[in-house]
């Protein structure tokens, strides 16, 4: 029973290597696929490996205590990763529409239904292009707030990885993990 109990902890500290490194190798291609997200993606990288290290360091009665959470961290890196390649993917797609252009014809479309007949057959296309061009443009600016929300969420999952670090460096490990108040762990 002993012995199953260490080669399940051993699994567990396995997998959770294992989970970082994939982590860590995703986070590194994203950062060389899109140059602008590579810094916080390096960031992001070096925090979970000095999470990872802090927490191999902790005294071994306290990793068990901690070991949900540092799993719940590493799924929070995976979706940072995964975040970070929509990002890219929106950004890209974003970069090929021509804005200006999309406005431009707006106006074009608005002048020439302006100059046109009420009863004229050219109306009915005339609008259902202006329709169409000013979903493009509405939906360039729902691609633009999606970028902000991701931007905002991948900030948080910087902040709490370095929360986390910080509290686990900081962790008194005087203490016995046997006295620490259940409702804490």
């Amino acid at each position: 029973t002993g012995r199953r109990l260490l080669d399940r902890q051993g699994n567990r500290r396995r997998e959770l290597w294992r989970w970082g490194r994939e982590n860590a190798r995703e986070l590194s291609r994203v950062a060389r696929e899109d140059r602008i997200a590579a810094p916080q993606m390096k960031r992001l990288e070096r925090l979970q490996a000095g999470l990872l290290e802090s927490w191999e360091l902790l005294p071994e009665g306290y990793r068990p205590l901690l070991d949900e959470d540092v799993f719940t961290i590493l799924g929070e890196v995976e979706g940072a990763a995964r975040l970070a390649r929509r990002r890219a993917a929106l950004r890209q797609h974003l970069d090929s529409v021509d804005r200006l252009e999309i406005s431009r014809r707006i106006e074009s479309l608005e002048q020439d239904l302006a100059e046109l007949e009420e009863s004229s057959p050219l109306r009915e296309p005339l609008e259902s292009a202006l329709s169409g061009r000013r979903g493009e443009l509405a939906s360039s600016k729902g691609l633009l707030n999606g970028i902000s929300m991701i931007n905002a969420q991948l900030e948080d999952a910087e902040s709490l990885l370095s929360r986390l670090r910080g509290e686990l460096l900081a962790l008194d490990t005087s203490l016995s993990p046997g006295s620490l108040d259940p409702g804490l762990a």
